[in-house]
């Protein structure tokens, strides 16, 4: 099922949180809304659901004009960040709710509920409550929860961002897995760049209730459209008008007559990869990534001078800055 949000604009009194946001999501998609806090995923997440009417603009879903049309006709199978789980219910109760107030026949609530037990990983804990379950097992029961009404559109809001951080990578990597399997149009919002680069097909940007770019995580890394799309997906220093990854950025003994003098502020061994954090003679903080190999070469330390260079820069129209 597509997603096609056309023209949308929503405001709250004088604050603008979507300003003619258009974007067309592919059916079967994983497409993560990415952006800082207050740059309008979250809104746009909830006008695709039902739950916000927008001022101006259109919403539809398989072609078909959703923007009248109320949360629950949608087919939407909706998560929130907090599980919003039912702690009187055992878990198999909780993900076969929506199937029982829609009045399905018991057996056929029964083998949807223990299809779903089995793909969300959660076998023989049926019977137990939400306050018996981890983080990471409430999230993936409120998942088959929506999943067990067959939505044609999964919408995903910060899901996993009241989770540690070792949770939230088996998480993401799980996330993966099931929508191989179910294969239902899914949208995940989100404010971190990894989580977004390692679980999306597509990544939309957005930024001061704008979109700012749409494109896979390698498009979006590689060909950023702006400034701040290059800034926050991933990390990028500046030299000048142009910006340059960290691991774009040459470490030299010498001057070599295109280098920058720099100060070694601070060296962090991380397995194969090292961070070096640099302050520049002329003002203004650096970071370069190096191989393992290409740190010991150097035999760099903290307060050694060396001399950067881009080995791959990018500059934008106007010379603007992040």
């Amino acid at each position: 099922m597509s997603i096609v949000a056309t023209g949308v604009t929503k405001r709250f009194g004088e604050y603008t949180a979507l300003d003619d946001v258009n974007i067309a999501i592919p059916g079967g998609s994983l497409t993560a809304l990415l952006g800082p806090s207050g740059s309008g995923k979250s809104t746009l997440l909830r006008v695709i659901a039902g739950l916000e009417t927008p001022d101006a603009g259109d919403v539809e879903i398989d072609g078909t004009d959703v923007t009248g049309v109320r949360p629950q006709d949608r087919g939407v199978g909706f998560v929130f960040q907090h599980y919003a789980a039912f702690k009187h219910m055992t878990v198999r109760d909780n993900i076969g709710f929506g199937l029982t107030v829609r009045r399905r026949a018991k057996a056929e609530i029964r083998e949807r509920v223990a299809e779903l037990i089995c793909l969300v990983q959660l076998e023989g804990l049926g019977d137990r409550y939400p306050s018996q379950l981890s983080g990471g097992q409430r999230q993936r029961m409120a998942l088959a929860r929506a999943l067990a009404v067959e939505p044609s559109v999964l919408l995903l809001d910060e899901p996993f961002g009241a989770l540690d951080a070792r949770v939230r990578t088996e998480l993401r990597r799980w996330l993966r897995r099931l929508h191989e399997q179910v294969h239902v149009t899914t949208v995940l919002v989100t404010h971190d760049q990894e989580e977004a680069m390692e679980v999306a097909d597509r990544i939309a940007v957005m930024d001061h209730a704008r979109l700012q770019q749409v494109g896979t995580p390698r498009e979006l890394y590689e060909e950023p459209s702006n400034p701040f799309v290059m800034g926050f997906v991933g990390a990028v220093n500046r030299l000048g008008d142009s910006f340059v990854r960290p691991h774009d950025l040459e470490l030299r003994p010498s001057a070599n007559g295109v280098t920058h003098p720099a100060r070694v502020e601070r060296v962090t061994h991380l397995g194969f990869e090292v961070r070096v954090e640099l302050e520049r003679e002329a003002g203004g903080a650096l970071l370069a990534q190096l191989t393992r190999d290409e740190a010991d070469e150097l035999g760099i330390a903290e307060g050694d001078r060396v001399h950067v260079a881009p080995r791959k820069e990018r500059v934008f129209a106007g010379g603007a800055g992040i």
